[in-house]
């Protein structure tokens, strides 16, 4: 499995966004052998967004690439290693805590989970069959292939709008679909969507199906006071209902609340001795840039004196 298996580290960090970076940072700098496993790009959601701004010292704001790259140059400064992989369990052995990952496994004294979120699906007929192929999670990603389109932005909060908004300087029409009758993003995101001549509403409506033949085509769908249902044509949907923690490799380890995020203290301790969650897989009230970050030192500040004490 590797020469790193038997190997054993002080703090090993799960997930390499800006609370896990900013965790890495704090731990490394403070002479604790340090790994951090990042199952893709350092920065997490973050890389994802076009510009950040509001996140404090860019008052021009900064791009989520370019705020990523100088966070992970300042984690790696003081010796932390990485590597790119899944972790598909964790376990306790004698006092340790073990971390398995499809490539090997990995041994720490302390463990800080910085896992993040991920987008919750619709579920509906179609979704599947078309990810990919019209349907997609991420405008920055995306948004560039569907240059002069038609298309659906399903959601009404902050990360509906912004990716709606973001859309706009490619697409040729934009409907946010929402299921109720407000939107519930910041108010600066709605007064710019609501005076963006690009964008429609359909209020009080869901998406009821999916449908197209090799691409998405159309969506069916349902207004949820009148139970009417009607089929828009459409050549993209971007899909934005919530998000949910990337936890499930923890099954009953630490405790959670009913969707899995991760209950902890203020000090981002979890339930089980040793192991600290921080960023936006933590049961907390803001998800931010900026709470991620905070969070991150204080996981790593507790990690290092739960390892004096110990």
């Amino acid at each position: 499995m590797g020469g790193k298996q038997a190997e054993t580290y002080d703090v090993i960090i799960i997930g390499g966004g800006p609370a896990g970076m900013t965790a890495g940072l704090y731990t490394s700098r403070a002479r604790l052998k340090t790994l951090l496993i990042e199952n893709a790009l350092f920065g997490g959601q973050m890389t994802t967004t076009e510009l950040i701004e509001n996140y404090p010292g860019f008052p021009q704001g900064v791009s989520g690439d370019e705020l990523s790259r100088l966070m992970e140059e300042q984690a790696k400064r003081f010796g932390m290693e990485t590597i790119s992989d899944d972790v598909t369990e964790v376990g306790l052995e004698n006092g340790l805590k073990k971390v398995k990952t499809y490539g090997g496994e990995y041994v720490c004294r302390a463990l800080i989970i910085c896992t993040g979120t991920e987008y919750r699906k619709l579920g509906v007929p179609g979704e599947e069959e078309f990810r990919g192929r019209g349907i997609s999670y991420c405008a920055t990603c995306d948004g560039a292939f569907f240059k002069d389109s038609r298309i659906i932005v399903v959601g009404g909060g902050d990360s509906a709008l912004t990716e709606a908004l973001f859309l706009t300087k490619f697409v040729s029409e934009l409907t946010i679909i929402h299921r109720r009758d407000a939107l519930r993003a910041t108010k600066i995101y709605q007064e710019r969507a609501l005076s963006n001549p690009k964008i429609k509403f359909l209020w009080n409506s869901v998406v009821h199906e999916i449908k197209g033949d090799s691409v998405v085509r159309s969506v069916v769908v349902k207004n949820v006071k009148t139970g009417e249902t009607k089929e828009v044509e459409i050549e993209g949907a971007f899909l934005f209902v919530g998000l949910m923690p990337r936890t499930h490799f923890l099954k009953e380890l630490v405790q959670m609340d009913e969707t899995g995020y991760i209950i902890t203290n203020e000090n981002c301790e979890t339930s089980t001795k040793g192991i600290f969650a921080a960023g936006d897989c933590r049961k907390k009230l803001l998800r931010q840039i900026s709470t991620s970050v905070g969070d991150g030192a204080t996981a790593a500040f507790a990690a290092e004196k739960y390892l004096e004490e110990g």
